[in-house]
């Protein structure tokens, strides 16, 4: 297979299989996606959304029950996973215990055919990429967990892939650990000019790592779209619920123009942004904790709270607050006591306004 390429597109693949009591049960179901060389494309969903299946599939761990996948005019999904030759980095690292990183690194290489010296020499740079000199005689327990990852994203780019596949590779460090790796993830990429495809359920790593994020429910695409799109106009509900916001409020539809509109909660006003074309009076308004902020009384979309719990975070608190319309969530700068009566209000353009919710 050849190492660059254009474009990489998935058309229609699903995967299907059958339970322990032969129901058929779709874990991915219809998936269209383009995906340009060069590109950071993360996979968001929740555990069993289908986004590590849909990883599978186009490295070709798992076969499709329909659909194909192409890269450029050639059609992979009837290859085997070892002749669409992908970089694949795993949550759970995979090295060889018995071997030193220089051997790790350069298995790959040594598995295709590669001369001994120049799988070296390329096992060497990978590793000068990811900033390991002077580890290459390791062993894989001598290092650290963000060492050990690194290691593992070596071996995956040293084969020179079109593509770099990565299943929540970052899941078994700590935060700290987190924050530091996914920058390094992020350069690495942009050295490399490659397509990366990136499974996670954490939110802020796709936010600050992909060119653009899918998001999956139950095998399904929700959305495509850059960050800042997927995360201040959510295209439904589920979307905006993943992306962070947690408060929705019953509501009645007042009134709309162009995409504002105006909605009730227990004779509160709102003057929000509708996110889709109404089907019924009775609708949901979605407001993110942090969009929530203090203001003066008879602000727009201003309304009175009494707060009921308290965590102090430093800068801001994040209150548990009694509403006129029921309870909320709001992350405010400050400091609160319990009891505490404020008044909060929040941007039309951060409140957004959906359809209630069908019932699946």
């Amino acid at each position: 297979m050849k190492h660059t390429f254009d474009q990489l597109r998935l058309a229609s693949v699903s995967r299907s299989f059958a339970n322990a009591e032969g129901a058929h049960i779709s874990a991915l179901n219809g998936l269209d996606l383009e995906i340009e060389r060069g590109e950071f494309i993360a996979l968001l969903g929740p555990s069993g959304c289908g986004k590590s299946t849909a990883l599978n599939c186009i490295a070709g761990l798992q076969p499709l029950t329909g659909g194909e996948i192409w890269l450029d005019d050639v059609r992979i999904d009837v290859l085997a996973p070892e002749k669409r030759g992908f970089g694949m980095v795993f949550q759970n690292y995979a090295l060889f215990p018995h071997m030193t990183v220089l051997e790790n690194v350069g298995f790959g290489l040594k598995m295709r055919g590669v001369a001994k010296a120049e799988a070296e020499k390329r096992a060497r740079a990978a590793l000068q990429l990811v900033q390991l000199v002077g580890h290459e005689g390791k062993l894989p327990g001598q290092l650290s967990g963000g060492q050990q990852q690194r290691v593992a994203i070596a071996r995956a780019i040293v084969i020179e892939p079109p593509v770099v596949l990565m299943d929540e590779p970052l899941s078994n460090l700590d935060t700290k650990l987190r924050i530091e790796m996914r920058a390094e993830i992020r350069r690495i990429h942009g050295q490399l000019e490659r397509a990366t495809i990136y499974v996670t359920h954490d939110q802020d790593e796709a936010l600050s790592m992909a060119d653009r994020i899918v998001v999956m429910k139950e095998g399904v695409v929700q959305q495509v779209a850059a960050p800042k799109e997927v995360y201040c106009r959510p295209k439904n509900l589920h979307v905006a619920r993943f992306m962070g916001y947690r408060n929705v409020l019953a509501c009645t539809l007042d009134g709309t123009a162009g995409n504002g509109v105006e909605v009730t909660a227990s004779g509160v006003r709102f003057v929000a942004t509708a996110m889709e074309a109404f089907e019924a009076k009775a609708v949901l308004l979605a407001i993110r904790p942090d969009d929530l902020v203090r203001a003066q009384p008879g602000t727009p979309n201003a309304f009175e709270v009494e707060v009921d719990v308290v965590e102090y975070g430093g800068r801001d608190s994040l209150l548990f607050v009694r509403a006129p319309f029921g309870k909320l969530w709001a992350r405010v700068e400050g400091e609160f006591a319990q009891g505490e009566r404020v008044t909060l209000s929040v941007a039309p353009e951060r409140a957004l306004v959906y359809n209630e919710e069908k019932a699946s």
